[in-house]
Parts: structure tokens; C-alpha cells; sequence
């Protein structure tokens, strides 16, 4: 449809140019015009009878040639900008799916900065320097054409000439500038990444940088990434833009050349105006077109490298159950077994875990202790199905975890981590995270909240549950955050809970609450509980002690504090 209002507007151009020769030919020598046997169908259809009778139809009839011409150029314009745009946003959610889909191992090995800059920045990028121009440069080269041959029909040799002669400029200057584009393009592409990474680590540790005073220090940072990035784009513009000025001096500096040597020759002056009064309406359009030409293959070559890097987001494979339905839950109803399982995060790396085996009944408490760097935290990674083992096996009920059922075995857990991700959303948001607003089941999140502890200081506040919580809970404190995270996980309904060090910002009494709570819930449930304090397990039905990647010791709570002992 695009393609066909190109053709249009392309000849609405032509109709425009052509409508000017009887126009200005009317003006000088109307005469001529009026025995023209082309307009002998015209004049008996108006039934005119003498020359000056031709000027008001012909006045009428350029005019809405050139309004024709605009509107259909306004309408191009309209359907080729919303085409980009819509297509951008496409490519956009098509990175941030792409990405969101990945493997937690590729999350865990690549710069935050890089994906926002990609999907934020980079995919504005493709819309400006891809989309827009390639059809710019489709509509652009189907208008030169049609503007070429409407020319030809006027003067021949004079628009070879000057096609031939504006084009050779065009080609002197794509030739001189493709490298500096090529360069700024790279620039571009890298310093838009690291401006990004600047803005996330001076906002992100905002607290430390306010207490240390480097605000200059990040200043620079920004400064020496935004700056390069800057100068870039706007040599980038200069280069796009500049041939504009010199071909439109040139082509004044041809017409004044032609008109002098037209009105050299016999009648020169009669003839000279209508043909010089097409040519610089076809120069008029003419020009305009090669610059948009010329602007849209340096915008295409300024943004080359920002292209290759969203096209590479592009590139992220999506799993098999992306585009399918809510999955099944897996059955569980006897054990989580770990059979001689061994995991190293690249093949040259060493093992974080070596030959763990054991089981964990359904409905069971279990804790996990370890001094820092001895798998605790990786090991329920893999139980959680976010990291595949190396060697060995995960099976629920003899069922091995993988690639392809990994989902159905998640959607029976809850994660509550150390660090806790809040969004700057209400409380009630937050407690029932990743659900549609209006599908939140307010009275399950008072639930949650009052196992978590929480529920007595959240009612005490004017907003209660429609609380905002500020970026990352910024406005509230440690321990409260801690416990919306466990009633985050409480909320989900979830059969497994792993709490990764997630009360270790409670005081202890709190804790001890929050403990004697989760020990309250159904015994169908089966908690895992990472902790640095030995008295947060003192409930577990056993207690597994892991060093060096393997398991040193497993016993309940007195075992384990006897064997310390």
C-alpha cells in the first residue's frame, strides 16, 4: 500500500511540473498556447473562444496540481513515518521478549546497560537511521524517475545534464564521507551503551556516592561517555545535511547560466521563460529529492553499528514454551532428588558444585549453611530450574528436570532472595508482583501480608495497601522490605518456598515471628532456607552443611549444633 502511494505522490509530482508549461505559456504567449493542437479538447470542452480566456482555467488547474502534489507528499510522509514508528515498536517488544526469555545464566554474565540500550536506545536508533530512510530512499529513487522523465519531455539534454551533473556531486560526496559515518556510527553505538552504565551506577548507588562526596567523579564518567556520543551524532547531522546548501546555490548558478544562453538565440525570451520556469520547478523538486536521497543512505550508513547490535538482541533464540499456554504444573507429591550433581559455570571454570546427592521429602523443612563461596545460593539456583546442572540430574518424583519441563516444575515455586526488587508501584502491586492491576485479589494479599508480619504496620498507614513504596522501596526499611518479599512469595500460593538468606535483615525477634509463621503454613508445603545464623533453622526437619562445592554434613539442628560444638 506504501509502495502504491509512492507511485502516486511520485506522479502528482510529475502532473505539477507539468501543469507550470501551459501556465507560464499563457502568461508570455498565450497565442501559442491556445493553437497548441494538445489544447484544442481542452478549449472546446470550456467552449473558449479567444486566448486571454485560457488564464483562469489554467490558473486553476496549476494550483490544484500543486495542492495535489503536497497533499499526496503530506500523506507519504503520514504513512511512512507511522509504518517506522509502528514497526520500531515492534522490533522493541521483540528485543525485550527475546531478552526476558533468556537463560538465567545469560542474565547473570551480561551488563544491564547493554540490553536497556538496546531496546530503548538502539531500537530508536533502527526507526531513524534503517526504517524511515529505507523507505525514503524507496519513495525518493521512484520520485527521481518520474521527475527525470517528466524533465526529459522538456529538454532532454538539459536534464541529463543536470541529473547527470547533480548526481556526480552526490557520488563525489557519499564517497568522501562513508568512513566518517562508518566511525561515528561505531561511536555511537559503544558510548550510547556506556552513557547508559554511567546514569545506572551513579543513581544506583546513590546513598554511597552522597556519603563520599564523588558526585564530580561520576560527572566525569558521564561526561566522557555523553560527550564523544554527542559530537558523533552531530557530525553525523553536519554530514547529512550540508550538501543541501551548495546544490541549491549550484542549480540558481545553472538556471541563471541557461537563461543567459536561451535568451541569446532568436525569440530567446518567449521561449526562455516557460522553459526555464519547468526547469526550476523540476530543480525545485528535483534538489530536495537527491538531498532526501543523500540523507537517508548517510543516516542508513551513521547508524550501521547501532543496526548490528539490536539485530544481534534480535538474534536471541526464544525457547519453546514462549508461545505457549499457561504450563501445567509438573506432578510433585513425593521428593526433589539431586543425583550425583555436579555444575561449573563455563567449561574451563572450576566445579561450584561436585557429586551432590540427596533428597528432600515433599512437605519437609530444610536449611542450608555454608561459609560464602561454598554453592549455597547456586545449589538452589538449580532446584529453582534457573541453572541447568552440568552433570548429573534434578528430578521431582523421578522425573529428570529440563530444558523442556523446567517451566512446569517452576510454577510450584516462590523465591524470596536476600536483596528484594521492588517496584515503584503500591504495596498491593508489590505483594502480588507480575500480576494485571486490576486482577489482584486484595484479600489474598492481606493474607500474605499477615503471615509475613506485616499486615499490623501496613494498616496503620493513611494509604494502607495503596502505599507507594518509592524506586526500589527506598521509602520503606530493610526489614519491611524483607517481609513484603516473603509475602510476595506467600501470595503466589507456591507448594515450595527458598529463602535465600531472606530474614537475615530482620531483627530477631521479628524473625523469629516471621519463622514461627512459616512453620504455622500447611505441611504440604516444602520450605528451603539458606542462612548465615544457625538459630533460623533451629525448625528444619534437617540441616545440610555444604563445603567446597559438596556436602560436609547433614542432621537436624542438634546434630549439626553438637557437631559445631
Amino acid at each position: 500500500m506504501l509502495l502504491v502511494l509512492m507511485v502516486l505522490a511520485s506522479f502528482a509530482e510529475i502532473i505539477s511540473i507539468g501543469a507550470v508549461l501551459p501556465f507560464l505559456g499563457v502568461l508570455t504567449v498565450p497565442d501559442r498556447v491556445f493553437m497548441h493542437p494538445a489544447a484544442q479538447p481542452f478549449i472546446e470542452l470550456l467552449a473558449l473562444k479567444e486566448p486571454k480566456e485560457l488564464l483562469l482555467p489554467l490558473t486553476i488547474l496549476f494550483g490544484l496540481a500543486a495542492l495535489l502534489a503536497g497533499a499526496m507528499r503530506l500523506a507519504l510522509l503520514w504513512a511512512s513515518t507511522r509504518l517506522s514508528f509502528a514497526a520500531g515498536a515492534d522490533l522493541s517488544m521483540s528485543i525485550y521478549r527475546r531478552t526476558l526469555y533468556q537463560p538465567y545464566s545469560v542474565h547473570a554474565a551480561r551488563n544491564s546497560s547493554e540490553v536497556i540500550s538496546g531496546i530503548s536506545g538502539k531500537t530508536s536508533d533502527i526507526i531513524y537511521s534503517a526504517i524511515m530512510p529505507v523507505l525514503t530512499l524507496v519513495s525518493s529513487s521512484i520520485m527521481l524517475l518520474m521527475i527525470l522523465v517528466a524533465l526529459l519531455s522538456v529538454d532532454p539534454f538539459i536534464a541529463l545534464a543536470a541529473f547527470g551533473g547533480f548526481g556526480m556531486i552526490y557520488a563525489f560526496i557519499i564517497r568522501m564521507t562513508r568512513k566518517r559515518l562508518l566511525i561515528d556510527s561505531q561511536r555511537i553505538a559503544r558510548e550510547g551503551t556506556h552513557v547508559i552504565k554511567a546514569l545506572q551506577e551513579g543513581l544506583g548507588g546513590i546513598r554511597d556516592v552522597l556519603i563520599d562526596g564523588t558526585q564530580q567523579t561520576y560527572c566525569q564518567i558521564y561526561r566522557d561517555a555523553d560527550l564523544p556520543l554527542r559530537l558523533a551524532q552531530g557530525n553525523n547531522i553536519f554530514i547529512s545535511q550540508s550538501p543541501r546548501y551548495g546544490m541549491e546555490a549550484l542549480g540558481m548558478l545553472l538556471i541563471a547560466i541557461l537563461a543567459y544562453v536561451l535568451a541569446q538565440q532568436p525569440d530567446g525570451i518567449a521561449k526562455a521563460i516557460p522553459v526555464l520556469g519547468a526547469l526550476a520547478l523540476g530543480a525545485q523538486r528535483l534538489l530536495p529529492v537527491m538531498q532526501l536521497s543523500y540523507g537517508a543512505w548517510s543516516a542508513i550508513r551513521g547508524g550501521q553499528a547501532s543496526l548490528q547490535d539490536a539485530l544481534q538482541l534480535l538474534d536471541q533464540p526464544l525457547p519453546e514454551y514462549a508461545d505457549q499456554h499457561l504450563t501445567e504444573p509438573l506432578p510433585f507429591g513425593k521428593n526433589i532428588a539431586l543425583k550425583q550433581l555436579s555444575f561449573r559455570y563455563a567449561p574451563q571454570a572450576p566445579w561450584v558444585l561436585n557429586k551432590i546427592d540427596f533428597a528432600i521429602a515433599k512437605g519437609s523443612r530444610v536449611g542450608f549453611i555454608g561459609t560464602t563461596g561454598s554453592g549455597k545460593s547456586t545449589l538452589l539456583d538449580i532446584v529453582m530450574g534457573l541453572l541447568p546442572p552440568t552433570q548429573g540430574a534434578l528430578e521431582i518424583d523421578g522425573q529428570p528436570i529440563t530444558t523442556v519441563n523446567h517451566r512446569a516444575w517452576q510454577v510450584h515455586i516462590a523465591h524470596v532472595p536476600q536483596a528484594i526488587f521492588l517496584a515503584d508501584s503500591s504495596i498491593e502491586e508489590n505483594i502480588a508482583f507480575g500480576v494485571i492491576k486490576d486482577q489482584i485479589d486484595p484479600q489474598r494479599v492481606r493474607q500474605a501480608a499477615r503471615q509475613a508480619q506485616i499486615a499490623d504496620i501496613i494498616e496503620t498507614w493513611p494509604e494502607q495497601y495503596k502505599t507507594f513504596v518509592g524506586e526500589r522501596g527506598v521509602r520503606l526499611s530493610g526489614g519491611q522490605r524483607q517481609r513484603i518479599g516473603i509475602a510476595r512469595a506467600l501470595y503466589k500460593q507456591a507448594d515450595v518456598i527458598i529463602f535465600d538468606e531472606a530474614t537475615s535483615a530482620l531483627d530477631n525477634e521479628t524473625e523469629e515471628a516471621v519463622m514461627q509463621a512459616i512453620e504455622g503454613l500447611s505441611d504440604d508445603l516444602t520450605i528451603l532456607i539458606i542462612a548465615h545464623r544457625l538459630t533460623t533453622l533451629k525448625n528444619c526437619d534437617q540441616i545440610v552443611e555444604l563445603c567446597g562445592g559438596g556436602i560436609k554434613k547433614i542432621g537436624t539442628y542438634q546434630e549439626i549444633v553438637a557437631n559445631l560444638a
